[in-house]
């Protein structure tokens, strides 16, 4: 048997560091996570996603009593992006959460399986990476593609 090491770049950053257009993406994922719709778990996540035409779309996870009726912050701002500009890339995508007691977290929070999935793709569907900010408050996540994540994915691209 042989091992397989697989390599992953994950970048931390403070808030500062970050270029305004990115700080401006967290920004709005932090106020997105805002009007999250989370009666049951009561975390509260939001993701604000930027478009090769300078686009913003914001998404907040919506639960349901109906599990899994919900959906989580980044597929509601990648599905609404795709039905509302269907031939623009997808850029940079930042992700915000507030726990159960409605603060910021301390540590980065990531995308589900799922929602990892549904990046993966996005992009493929573009072809290109999305740049990926993960914000807590002791730092932000930053990688050039969700496969810094999810190295062997199901995918052509």
């Amino acid at each position: 048997m042989k091992e397989l090491a697989l390599k992953t770049t994950i970048y931390t950053a403070q808030m500062s560091e970050l270029n305004e257009q990115e700080q401006s993406l967290v920004h709005q994922a932090i106020e997105a996570a805002g009007r999250s719709y989370a009666p049951y778990s009561h975390f509260n996540v939001g993701a604000a996603l930027l478009l090769k035409n300078g686009q913003t779309i914001i998404g907040c996870n919506q639960e349901n009593a109906a599990f899994p009726a919900g959906t989580c912050a980044e597929r509601s701002a990648l599905f609404a992006a795709g039905a509302q500009y269907p031939d623009e890339p997808v850029m940079m995508l930042a992700i915000a959460a507030r726990d159960t007691n409605g603060n910021l977290t301390q540590e980065p929070v990531s995308p589900c399986g799922v929602c990892r999935q549904v990046i993966i793709e996005t992009e493929t569907r573009y072809r290109q990476p999305i740049r990926i900010l993960l914000y807590g408050e002791k730092c932000v996540y930053v990688m050039d593609g969700i496969k810094q994540l999810m190295p062997l994915s199901f995918t052509e691209f």
